[in-house]
């Protein structure tokens, strides 16, 4: 890697780093206050930013409530290639996700349960969940298609993958919910739940 592109990838990395922070900020304070009822301004605010910085980072108040759980897609691909290849493929990806949960999630639990009711409660929040793991799928499709020698692009592997995005969405929610409790044993749950349903 040349000079030019080490400067990038570190103006990169520190713009990611930049981002999570601000969110999390904004985060904290929509738990606060509610998000509908705080304004970006005073999101920015307490992040210790202006207003117009705020909109450098994002082009919303719902992708600040994501930032930290942007790259969440190439944890879980990382994962799923990382599990052993006699594996069931299933399995695989629950396990997959359940570990990046475990990195994405549970590091701040208090924080990804406040994002978890805040998306219950809100449906422009639900939404962009919706395109945040449109984003994921990409990266986690192309995992599974390497370990199943499938083409990524395939309504199989698609399908597969959609569904596992379902069943995560299944036992984060069912987790907000609730207030709590064992999210990765939820997500298990709901894992097994599709499969059983599907079973011989």
């Amino acid at each position: 890697m040349g000079t030019a592109e080490k400067a990038e990838d570190l103006r990169a990395r520190v713009r990611e780093g930049t981002r999570a922070e601000v969110g999390m900020a904004a985060l904290d304070l929509f738990a606060e206050k509610g998000f509908e009822e705080t304004t970006a301004g005073e999101a920015a605010d307490a992040a210790g930013i202006s207003r117009a910085s705020f909109f450098r980072l994002f082009s919303s108040k719902e992708e600040a409530v994501f930032a930290r759980q942007e790259a969440t897609g190439g944890v879980i691909a990382a994962a799923l290639l990382a599990r052993p290849a006699e594996e069931d493929h299933w399995l695989a990806l629950c396990s997959a996700f359940t570990s990046a949960t475990t990195v994405r999630y549970l590091e701040d639990p208090e924080r990804a349960l406040a994002r978890a009711r805040l998306i219950l409660e809100n449906p422009s929040l639900r939404a962009r969940r919706l395109e945040v793991h449109a984003n994921w799928s990409g990266e986690i499709r192309e995992a599974l298609a390497e370990r199943t020698g499938g083409d990524p692009d395939s309504m199989e592997i698609e399908a597969v993958v959609g569904a596992a995005l379902g069943a995560f969405d299944a036992a984060t929610t069912r987790w907000g919910a609730s207030g709590g409790g064992d999210l990765v044993a939820l997500i298990e749950e709901s894992f097994a739940a599709v499969a059983a349903l599907f079973a011989d």
